[in-house]
């Protein structure tokens, strides 16, 4: 697939014309996925050049208090920019705005164009617990079944909190387990039982169905879009 740098609208040659074709090249991949229902990683990809976009223009009252200055770099993580020679509103900036104004309207197209298809695959995704549910959420089990497929995708999972701007988030990372052919022998409850008997650092799991009657890809929406739920889903259990 067709990248973008992180500072793709600054590099090299400034013209509103070559940076559009090479921001519209990028989407038109993009969109590609996005037609096959595969939503990452290019949604989050595409989010990112988003935000990056967007905190470029956010900061330009600081920008203008910072000249005679020039782009020299972008420390990423705090998204600040250093500056050396450049007169203010000058030809070259003004053709750098333009083209961020046009990808940032641009980029948020295509991201509601995929966030359409991400909430229509929520929409088609339920989630029951399998068995008691024990106090402590986070830590276990969630089994994975899509429309198609007559599978069982089990990944163990765990939960984090952490903080960021003095709000708290929950973070979740999986493993992949195995898979069980969908079966009247391999229900889920028989799927939990085995689990607890063959992998003993977990003797009372919290295990979980989530499943869809359609078919998405598994990597690129599937998965994801499962995890991200699941979180939600036991966030609101747990409070």
């Amino acid at each position: 697939m067709k990248t973008l740098s992180q500072t793709w609208f600054a590099d090299g040659y400034i013209d509103f014309e070559l940076k559009k074709y090479t921001l519209l090249a990028y989407l038109q991949e993009v969109n590609k996925y996005f037609t096959e229902t595969k939503l990452y990683p290019q949604l989050a990809d595409v989010i990112f050049h988003y935000n990056n976009i967007t905190a470029f223009k956010e900061n330009k009252k600081y920008l203008k208090e910072q000249f005679p200055k020039k782009l020299t770099g972008i420390e990423l993580q705090k998204l600040q920019f250093l500056y050396e020679s450049m007169i203010e509103d000058d030809e070259l900036m003004t053709e750098l705005e333009d083209i961020i104004n046009y990808a940032s309207n641009t980029l948020k197209r295509t991201i509601t164009s995929g966030t359409e298809i991400y909430e229509f695959v929520e929409k088609k995704i339920s989630i029951e617990p399998v068995g008691i549910i024990p106090l402590d959420h986070n830590e276990g089990y969630f089994f994975l079944c899509e429309g198609s497929a007559k599978n069982t995708w089990v990944y163990q999972y765990r939960l984090s909190i952490f903080e960021k701007h003095d709000e708290k988030y929950r973070s979740i990372k999986t493993e992949f387990i195995n898979v069980w052919q969908r079966n009247f022998v391999n229900n889920f409850q028989n799927i939990k039982t085995e689990l607890i008997r063959n992998r003993s650092e977990l003797p009372n799991p919290a295990v979980y169905a989530v499943e869809t009657n359609l078919s998405f890809p598994m990597e690129e929406t599937l998965l994801p879009i499962a995890k991200r739920s699941l979180v939600r889903y036991i966030s609101t259990q747990t409070n």
